[in-house]
């Protein structure tokens, strides 16, 4: 966020448009053009990004950002837990193999939102700017909507990494999704503005219902029903992913 963020400052190429004008302009009508800039720069950034501050768009996209790498990362737990004979332990145990999954997801969950709560403060410290109607019970919203997709896309990669020996095979898999699921979102830029095609993954990505939930209780006016289908669908891929999990667990997850 400090460096990308402000660097990538596009608030600056709205704004700080150089203009000439014909000679044959008089001084007051260029006058008039520059004092409308700063309104039309404005107006323009809020109708693309829902904000007249790219810094606080992309910020609440990092958020997203960072809980899908640190899922990404608590799944080789499991490949590790499997070479250093640890995991075949805790299956010598009467626990059952759903239980084994359910914790790692959890743990996965935890390490997501202590590191998301972070990256929020560090934001607020760098000028995320909030909408006027923010309260503490926005904070609640924010991280149900983490807690969801935490769930969903840590069940996702654990369930990748069940069966897997060698973490590079896990790591290739991994990088072989973060990247367009990050991509394919409007973390980092609106999905409006893509072309049709990236728009139709986008309309399937978690990431996308997420960081959408997220910037409505933060920096955009609050749509009760586009937020309603927010939180329905990341409800529904916790829900799904996290089943699905456990079912693999009984059969896959073996010594």
């Amino acid at each position: 966020m400090g460096l990308f963020g402000r660097a990538m400052n596009i608030g600056a190429v709205f704004t700080n448009v150089p203009m000439s004008f014909p000679p044959s302009m008089l001084p007051q009508t260029q006058q008039m053009f520059k004092n409308l800039l700063p309104q039309l720069s404005n107006q323009m950034l809020t109708e693309t990004f829902g904000t007249s501050d790219y810094f606080s768009f992309m910020s609440v996209g990092i958020l997203a950002f960072v809980v899908l790498f640190t899922t990404m990362f608590s799944a080789i737990s499991i490949v590790w837990d499997r070479r250093l004979g640890f995991l075949n332990k805790v299956l010598s145990t009467p626990v059952a193999r759903g239980v084994i999954i359910i914790s790692k997801v959890l743990s996965a969950v935890g390490r997501s939102l202590a590191q998301a709560a972070i990256v929020l403060v560090v934001a607020v410290l760098l000028g995320l700017k909030f909408n006027p109607d923010f309260t503490a019970l926005n904070i609640v919203g924010v991280f149900a909507a983490l807690f969801l997709m935490c769930i969903g896309l840590s069940s996702l990669f654990i369930m990748i990494a069940l069966r897997s020996t060698r973490w590079e095979t896990q790591m290739a898999v991994m990088n072989l999704l973060n990247l367009p699921l990050l991509f394919a979102s409007n973390a980092l830029f609106p999905t409006h503005l893509m072309p049709d095609w990236l728009q139709a993954i986008a309309k399937i990505n978690p990431v996308t219902y997420c960081t959408d939930a997220v910037r409505q209780l933060t920096i955009q006016a609050i749509d009760v029903q586009r937020l309603a289908f927010d939180f329905t669908f990341l409800g529904v891929f916790a829900v799904v992913f996290a089943t699905i999990g456990i079912i693999l667990s009984w059969r896959y997850l073996s010594r």
